[in-house]
């Protein structure tokens, strides 16, 4: 008889809260070093996605000090002007997206002569051979010159087959994104907290590695917990999409405003950006406009400060060592929510 495990996810869990002499959430420092030389002011990493993360979207979370991530489902000519555009603006942190099969050495080259920072290798599973051959090759050609980030990855073995192969940072997380259909179509995937917690201790072994919290992240307060768990960021899609510097155009809907949202897996983004779909493991929505992204920004920024004042935290590695986890069951999490309008 098989022995089952049980993993905990965000909604699981909460952060206890303790002593805080913080009298300001200005006190509160959120900077975290990609690599040396490459550091974010927020620990907010954009999912490389084409609903998401374009020119626009790439500009402006370099401007707010966060870091987009190019989608790959373009020509390399396409990507590279993209970047160019965003890099032509004076902004130091600027990532791409690419794959591990075809022309991805050359489209490496060509990202990193128009000013890519971050080489992202994109794949669904990345605890595969060809990940490992594919992160090989760019690392050997390119590790000198750009951040390597691989994944995504769901188990401390699939963390630490990346970081023997020395990738700079590894986005952690299978079939949690709110457009992703991995778990319901293929049976695989893990709570992406749980992964959080199992993937960190690798960093027992490789302390320079970075952990990219993927999949499942909600709010703020989601994004707290990811952090407390040892994540070193946060990867996000739909709390990005939807705003005017998301790709794509606004559609209106019983007089309402909107904009799509697809997973890259999606029937539909499949066909656009290959012509032929094969294992679908996302889905296409419409999610209401949100307007422009910096207010989105400075509303995620000014959670995630309020969470490490609530631990007595004033930085992310005094929120590790601080944070205290608890369980909470399904009438906790009924609490935990916003409720009143439920008692009318």
């Amino acid at each position: 008889m098989m022995n089952f495990e049980t993993h905990i996810t965000f909604d699981d869990v909460l952060l206890v809260p303790q002593y805080s002499d913080i009298k300001s959430r200005s006190e509160v420092t959120l900077t975290s070093e990609l690599s040396e030389g490459m550091e974010l002011r927020v620990p907010i990493i954009s999912a490389p996605m084409d609903t998401v993360c374009g020119r626009l979207m790439a500009t402006r979370l370099a401007e707010f000090g966060a870091l987009g991530i190019v989608h790959r489902y373009n020509t390399i000519e396409t990507q590279t002007t993209i970047v160019a555009e965003a890099s032509d603006g004076g902004l130091k942190n600027v990532g791409a997206a690419i794959g591990i099969t075809g022309d991805y050495i050359e489209r490496a080259a060509a990202l990193i002569d128009a000013g890519a920072t971050t080489l992202c290798l994109d794949v669904a599973h990345g605890d595969h051979v060809l990940m490992h051959v594919g992160a090989h090759n760019i690392i050997d050609k390119f590790g000198d010159k750009a951040h390597i980030m691989a994944g995504n990855i769901a188990t401390y073995t699939g963390a630490l087959a990346l970081a023997q192969l020395g990738v700079d940072s590894i986005r952690v997380g299978i079939g949690g994104g709110s457009i992703c259909s991995t778990r319901i179509q293929t049976g695989h995937g893990m709570p992406t907290l749980a992964s959080v917690f199992e993937c960190v201790q690798v960093k027992e072994k490789f302390p320079d590695l970075k952990i990219v919290a993927d999949g499942g992240i909600k709010t703020s307060g989601d994004m707290v917990k990811a952090l407390a768990a040892g994540a070193d960021f946060v990867m996000v899609g739909s709390l990005l999409a939807g705003t005017a510097e998301a790709p794509g155009e606004i559609v209106y809907k019983d007089g309402e405003k909107y904009k799509s949202y697809r997973g890259m897996a999606s029937k539909d983004a499949q066909m656009d950006w290959r012509g032929k779909t094969s294992s679908l493991e996302g889905v296409a929505t419409v999610i209401p406009y949100k307007g422009q992204v910096f207010p989105v920004l400075s509303g995620l920024e000014n959670g995630i400060r309020s969470g490490l004042s609530y631990s007595g935290a004033r930085n992310l590695q005094e929120l590790r060592e601080n944070a205290r986890f608890i369980r909470q069951t399904a009438s906790g999490l009924a609490e935990s929510n916003t409720h009143i309008m439920w008692r009318y």
